[in-house]
C-alpha cells in the first residue's frame, strides 16, 4: 500500500500536549467521519544482553 506524499513532514501544533492528544482514542463520530489517524508506538529495549 503506497501512501500519498505531499512534501510535508508530520507536525504537531506548538503548545499541544503530545502524549495526551496522541493517546486519546477517536470518538465514534470521528471514526464515522474518517477523521482519525492510526498511531503506532515503538519502544527500544535498553536492557543489556547477558554474556552467557
Amino acid at each position: 500500500m503506497q501512501k500519498k506524499r505531499n512534501g510535508q513532514e508530520p507536525s504537531i501544533a506548538p503548545g499541544m500536549d503530545d502524549a495526551e492528544e496522541l493517546d486519546r482514542d477517536a470518538t465514534e463520530a470521528e471514526i464515522e467521519a474518517g477523521d482519525y489517524t492510526s498511531v503506532t508506538t515503538l519502544s527500544w529495549d535498553e536492557v543489556d544482553p547477558s554474556d552467557d
